[in-house]
Parts: structure tokens; C-alpha cells; sequence
């Protein structure tokens, strides 16, 4: 393994971690601005008022992108053995 093929790797492997992960972490910081500016204008500070929404967010979101996530990490995967199998590796 040359030390150029592990760097593709290690930032294809960032790179598809971070496309994975960004649907739910936007839908949680959107609840959570959502519920800040909520708890602002009402001047309720109650700390698990944030909690659940963000969970059932994240969720949510998590269960309807599900299949794009498995397509994504399974086009990595391929990917990755098809540089290590057609003799990049």
C-alpha cells in the first residue's frame, strides 16, 4: 500500500462519513434553533424541552434517508475493494 492510496482512502472515507452523517446533524441544528428561538421569545428555560424533539428529529430523518445512507457507504465499500482488487493495492 503506498502511502498515496491510504491518504485516497482515509479522506474518501471522511468525505463519505461526513455525506452520511450531514442529513442528520442539520435536522438536529434545526430543532435546535427552532426550539431556542421558541424558548427565547417565550422565556422558557426548561433544559428537556430540547432533548426529545432533537431525538425524534434526528430519527425521523435517519429512518427516511436510510436507504440513501446504505447506498452510499455500500458504493464506498465497493469502491474500496475495487482499487485494493484491481491492483492498486
Amino acid at each position: 500500500m503506498t502511502p498515496e492510496f491510504a491518504i485516497f482512502i482515509c479522506k474518501e472515507a471522511m468525505f463519505t462519513a461526513m455525506l452520511v452523517a450531514a442529513p442528520m446533524l442539520l435536522a438536529g441544528l434545526i430543532v435546535g434553533v427552532v426550539i431556542s428561538l421558541f424558548q427565547a421569545v417565550t422565556q422558557v428555560h426548561e433544559m428537556t424541552l430540547t432533548f426529545i424533539p432533537k431525538i425524534l428529529a434526528v430519527v425521523g430523518v435517519m429512518l427516511l434517508v436510510m436507504p440513501w445512507m446504505i447506498r452510499v457507504l455500500l458504493g464506498f465499500t465497493r469502491q474500496v475493494f475495487a482499487y485494493t482488487a484491481g491492483g492498486l493495492f
